[in-house]
């Protein structure tokens, strides 16, 4: 029986990978994406002791530290600053016993600000009135093939927005927040807009940093994202992030970029 999740879960901090998780560059690792989302639902756990402290994850920044094994994972969770209104928060995945995940989230303490808020309020067109695109003819692995991606553009090489979600839980039979559900989905920016086909380049991105402005809501992630490459074997994946009510914040990542060897 094929499952309808992500990961299973096996204790408090250990979970295994499903047949959906299977990376875009090697089949037989884990996709970042998803394994993103489920730390920030270990971390949602780990504030689950303290639920009504009024602080909001604002920012996390992911350290991808090696190869992301399809095998089962352990998340450990840590308070590194504690405070009422400021607060930093570090997480570690382990597999098979080693360090491959580094993960640390700035919460900020929340407030009525409606009255100043501002800044840009673009709204991409919404992903119902969209065509589905097949995203796996330009990427292998199970992960993209769970998703249902939407064009607002059309792609060109460096450029491209679009609309993500997935039909899969994160964690089977277990509820998972929204912001954990749309960060599950933010790593997929890197292979919406390819500058080069992937398979004559290779660009991995080694991190992801996401800054929010407010929490995100709702099944869809919007993605406008710009690939850039650098002439020295550098470069970056810009995304201003979206939900269906608008810009949420913005994520970056850092590329490792060389031809793919015989190519």
């Amino acid at each position: 029986m094929t499952p309808d999740s992500y990961y299973e879960r096996i204790d408090d901090h250990r979970y295994k990978p499903t047949i959906h998780v299977g990376g875009a560059w090697s089949t037989d690792e884990q996709h970042f994406s998803p394994l993103g989302g489920l730390v920030a639902h270990a971390i949602d756990r780990h504030r689950a002791i303290r639920p009504h402290d009024g602080l909001v994850l604002s920012r996390i920044s992911y350290d991808i530290l090696g190869r992301l094994a399809l095998d089962e994972c352990e998340i450990e969770v840590e308070t590194v600053r504690a405070g009422r209104t400021i607060e930093l928060l570090e997480a570690v995945v382990r597999i098979a016993d080693r360090p491959v995940v580094r993960a640390r989230a700035w919460l900020l303490s929340g407030h009525d600000t409606a009255a100043v808020a501002g800044g840009s309020d673009d709204h991409l067109t919404s992903p119902e009135s969209l065509a589905a695109w097949p995203m796996s003819e330009v990427w292998p692995g199970g992960y993209i093939a769970s998703l249902d991606v939407r064009l607002v553009t059309p792609p060109r090489p460096g450029r491209a927005t679009a609309w993500v979600s997935t039909p899969l839980e994160l964690v089977a039979g277990v509820p998972v927040s929204p912001l954990a559900s749309h960060l599950a989905l933010v790593d997929t920016a890197n292979g919406i807009a390819v500058r080069q086909p992937p398979t004559a380049w290779i660009f991995p991105n080694v991190d992801l940093t996401v800054h929010l402005h407010r929490p995100p809501r709702g099944a869809w992630t919007g993605l406008d994202t710009t690939v850039t490459f650098g002439p020295s074997g550098q470069g970056l994946t810009s995304t201003v992030l979206h939900d269906v009510d608008g810009p949420v914040g913005h994520a970056q990542q850092i590329l490792t970029v060389r031809p793919v060897s015989g190519a």
